[in-house]
């Protein structure tokens, strides 16, 4: 039977979501619990890699159990038995081909931004003192919406077929502690939104024009995008599927 597990988890302890030879990572802590309380190995999947240091509201991951059991019974004993910083908000079964990474049809991020020093959020919003003009962001961000190849924006020597994302929403919000840049696409290459961000702001306090970001773009060159912002004020928050993979179709 296979089950789909939907996660949250603080990532300011962890290495990432991938298994590392000698780091801590999320799927470790995970596989490690589950095949403790199931008394068998188990293997998880997980939807895509997060970095060290960035944090998940909700990032799906699957895998397979030969027992059958209660699932919120299960959902209880992982909690309890999971570090404080990670946590199982649902458990469910889906049908047996269903797949967390490759059946997903949308990744949404935020990335905060905090213009006053708190001491609550250090590890949880990139702490800016820098003068941001917002209009100018989400012009830029809105040209994003029509391009696919996305390579200048990409973690070099990175294995990937193809650079093609589909974003389908980029727009930054202001708050009273001050700015969540939202983004959302069908896949995401890797340092890909941290890089999108840093680069937005280097608009936003005037480096660059927002019609530089078309000459980014077209350049597919690493190298003329921005520096990438910190992992710490990134978020996962929402992965979308279709209907077709729970059991039943319920």
């Amino acid at each position: 039977m296979r089950y789909f597990i939907d996660l949250a988890y603080l990532g300011t302890a962890y290495h990432g979501w991938q298994i590392q030879p000698h780091a801590i990572s999320v799927q470790e802590v995970i596989q490690k619990a589950l095949s403790k309380i199931l008394q068998q190995e188990i293997e998880v999947v997980g939807a895509g890699r997060t970095d060290a240091g960035v944090h998940a509201k909700q990032l799906y991951a699957h895998f397979d159990a030969e027992l059958k059991f209660d699932e919120k019974t299960l959902q209880f004993k992982l909690n309890s038995f999971l570090p404080k910083d990670v946590a199982v908000n649902q458990l469910f079964a889906v049908t047996a081909d269903a797949h967390a990474r490759f059946d997903a049809t949308s990744r949404s991020y935020e990335y905060h931004i905090t213009t006053s020093k708190n001491p609550f959020n250090i590890n949880q919003a990139y702490y800016l003192l820098k003068e941001l003009d917002i209009e100018k962001m989400n012009k830029a961000a809105e040209m994003l919406l029509d391009y696919t190849n996305f390579k200048c924006f990409s973690k070099s020597r990175t294995d990937v077929r193809t650079y093609n994302c589909k974003i389908k929403k980029a727009v930054w919000e202001q708050t009273p502690d001050g700015f969540i840049f939202h983004i959302t696409a069908d896949r995401f290459l890797r340092n890909m939104v941290r890089a999108i961000v840093g680069t937005l702001l280097d608009i936003g306090i005037g480096k660059n024009s927002v019609e530089f970001l078309k000459e980014i773009l077209k350049s597919e060159d690493r190298g003329m995008a921005g520096t990438s912002v910190p992992a710490h004020g990134l978020f996962l928050t929402q992965i979308e599927y279709p209907k077709t993979i729970l059991l039943n179709g319920l």
